[in-house]
């Protein structure tokens, strides 16, 4: 089973009340709920939350939303928190091999066919997985913003940084994009959900805390990322000058 997980929290420090924006016409967190509705490979979509205004946008749209706890430090959290109250109440099986997908509450015209593409390589036997993009620019490449990725020959994740890497030697930096394949990261995660159980018990660790990027707590703690390439991306709405940029994006 593969279940979609939308974190949706109102307190946003930087845009408070996010999900419930309007994106032409209708709130952030329901343009969300519908997309990922879109997605085949998903067998149910959920709301996670904090706020009841939340939970009124969600269920008269047509979903289910489930309370979690204000003060959850992540996304990934508050996946959990609310797979396991659904688990508990019945909603959804216990089943250590299913699988959650964290979607992006932020992403109002995300394709679900980005999903269904994570969605492919959720064997039983993959822990955790993400996507991933070509760097085309040295813009996206320099950018400390944007991820990139350093992968093994099977397309697992080897190291995420905000640098460049690797450092091309004797090559002109604004150049390297076009003397090797870098990768930057496009923030869908999947998770099994005993792996989702284990992450969520993991401290902060040392190359987390350097980077602010919470997937190298769980390298360094020894767990496998598969990477799916998808030529799918959606503008994330991460402040208010960003809606009408998601707007664009769309037409």
């Amino acid at each position: 089973m593969i279940v979609g997980i939308i974190p949706a929290r109102y307190g946003s420090t930087r845009f408070p009340g996010k999900p419930l924006t309007d994106i032409g016409g209708k709130p952030m967190i329901q343009r969300v709920l519908e997309q990922a509705k879109l997605a085949q490979k998903l067998d149910a979509v959920f709301v996670a939350t904090d706020d009841e205004r939340i939970v009124a946008v969600v269920e008269a749209a047509g979903g289910r939303a489930v309370m979690t706890r204000t003060e959850l430090p992540s996304g990934t959290d508050r996946c959990q928190e609310a797979y396991r109250k659904l688990v508990a109440d019945g909603t959804l099986p216990d089943d250590a091999t299913n699988y959650v997908i964290n979607v992006q509450g932020d992403e109002p015209f995300l394709n679900p066919d980005q999903i269904d593409e994570l969605a492919t390589v959720l064997d039983g036997s993959v822990e955790l997985a993400t996507q991933m993009a070509p760097v085309e620019s040295a813009e996206v490449l320099l950018s400390a913003s944007e991820v990139k990725i350093i992968m093994n020959a099977r397309q697992e994740a080897l190291y995420f940084s905000r640098q460049p890497i690797p450092y091309m030697r004797g090559v002109d930096p604004m150049s390297w994009h076009q003397h090797h394949a870098y990768h930057r990261h496009v923030g869908l995660y999947a998770y099994r959900a005993d792996i989702l159980d284990k992450i969520t018990q993991l401290a902060i660790s040392p190359l987390e805390q350097a980077e602010s990027l919470e997937q190298l707590r769980w390298l360094e703690a020894g767990f496998c990322i598969k990477l799916v390439e998808t030529a799918h991306t959606a503008q994330a709405v991460d402040e208010p000058d960003d809606v009408e940029k998601a707007l664009r994006s769309a037409l």
